[in-house]
């Protein structure tokens, strides 16, 4: 019998046959906690043989409804058939040569992509690395060359990356700061409009916000001295959190108006995951430049630096760059991927994922007073958690739904500086017979709280 491959082929259904993990997967994982480095954890260790779909199958044989996609990055489902096409013609072709050194095309076929993709007719252009991280050290890198400044801002709530110039720029001290300090200098960090806590109410949150931010820029920074301003369309680490209606163009306005280069960390947020094709899109904001990494080459490491020409090219030759960014295969895996989303019309599918997740949720929110706030676009949704009766963050519940839903063969993930947020990432080929699926064990894990 011939032994099933993972992608589109695997039978997409949840199957649970042991508990979760399986007996194998609790011997792999004292094997990776005997050779692998304690601080490289795992949501739950339950070993991937295959993947496809909405689903993950393990070691053991279960089948998991899959609500996380790799944290937004198999959002064309892991081995898509493009990606797979193109990765193993480019594989079986050439490995390697290093961009720097001999060129290839489908690094020129990537940036030619990401101009046209990106929001804006303006002259682009791009460079690529490895992961987002990077992709956002290397954007502080441009924006400094080009505005010969030396400030960066950042928000509150905001993730950047693990490097040690984007943990500076990320809020959320554990796990990604605790411990790894000193950081690196000229960074700044301002209020978010963070419409469910704020204050004075969501009502007053866009106008407020923005004015503290600005105010503190130009009070405690100087907007002389600012490079460039970088937040998240919808943050991801911070909460799932959307930035009240105003509040980015009113904070793009003003980087424009002061010469400072304004930078759209589309990381988790972009090539479809909200609907559009970046989340920017949504307030028709233009940015400098955008980072861009997770979603783009369908499971393979792969990011890019994208924005006006002008300031693209203000880095020196030779001043980007780096050994492995650019990989053909991953290149090419992008080529795959975004080939994907629009044959299939994945911003449709994960505006449909937005109404079926929305609908369930918000009548979950209405029987469990714990759900205190619905947020979120396209399959980036995600529900806030806290103690009944009030706003207090509630951790330990969330902790909780996230365990019984993984018993019951549901991956969820969680996230948000106070650690109370559910977050859900479904591939956006995900079928609607497994997303209510998933949704009816999210909801069975609160009746039983």
């Amino acid at each position: 019998m011939t032994e099933l491959s993972g992608g589109p082929a695997l039978p997409q259904e949840r199957r649970v046959v042991t508990a979760i993990p399986g007996p194998k997967s609790q011997e792999l994982l004292a094997r990776k906690n005997a050779a692998v480095a304690g601080g490289v954890g795992s949501v739950l260790p339950v070993f991937t043989v295959r993947a496809g779909g909405g689903v993950i199958e393990d070691v053991d044989g279960n089948s998991l409804i899959d609500f996380g996609s790799g944290i937004a990055v198999t959002s064309v489902g892991s081995s898509a058939d493009a990606v797979v096409r193109r990765a193993s013609a480019q594989l079986a072709d050439f490995t390697h040569t290093c961009f720097m050194v001999t060129p290839y095309e489908g690094y020129v076929e990537v940036c030619e992509e990401l101009a046209r993709l990106t929001p804006g007719d303006h002259a682009k252009k791009s460079a690529l690395f490895n992961s987002g991280a990077e992709a956002v050290e290397n954007a502080v890198k441009i924006a400094r060359s080009y505005t010969k400044r030396q400030a960066v801002v950042v928000f509150d709530h905001g993730y950047h990356g693990r490097t040690n110039l984007t943990m500076a720029l990320t809020a959320k001290n554990m796990p990604y700061k605790h411990g790894f300090g000193p950081f690196a200098p000229e960074v700044y960090r301002v209020p978010l409009a963070y419409p469910y806590r704020w204050l004075t109410g969501p009502e007053n949150c866009a106008e407020e916000a923005a004015a503290q931010a600005i105010d503190m820029i130009s009070k405690q920074v100087g907007a002389e001295n600012v490079a460039a301003i970088i937040i998240e369309p919808i943050l991801g680490e911070g909460g799932f959190i959307e930035p009240a209606k105003g509040f980015l163009p009113r904070i793009a306005e003003f980087a424009k108006s002061n010469g400072i280069v304004f930078v759209a960390d589309e990381i988790q947020s972009g090539f479809c995951r909200t609907g559009q094709w970046f989340a920017c899109e949504d307030e028709g904001i233009v940015p400098d430049l955008i980072t861009t990494a997770k979603g783009i080459a369908g499971g393979l490491p792969l990011a890019a630096v994208t924005g006006r020409a002008e300031i693209m090219d203000a880095a020196h030759s030779g001043g980007l760059g780096g050994t492995y960014g650019g990989n053909p295969v991953a290149c090419a895996a992008a080529l795959g991927a975004i080939e994907t989303m629009r044959e299939l019309d994945l911003n449709a599918r994960a505006k449909r994922i937005e109404e079926v997740m929305k609908g369930r949720l918000a009548a979950m929110r209405e029987k469990y007073d714990i759900v205190g706030d619905l947020r979120g676009r396209g399959a980036m949704i995600a529900i806030e958690l806290v103690k009944s009766g009030t706003k207090d963050p509630n951790p330990e519940a969330t902790a909780a739904v996230a365990k019984a839903c993984h018993s019951a063969g549901l991956l969820v993930l969680t996230c948000g500086t106070y650690g109370n947020v559910l977050r859900f990432l479904p591939p956006l080929v995900i079928g609607e017979d497994l997303l209510n699926e998933g949704l009816d064990i999210l909801e069975g894990a609160f009746a039983e709280l």
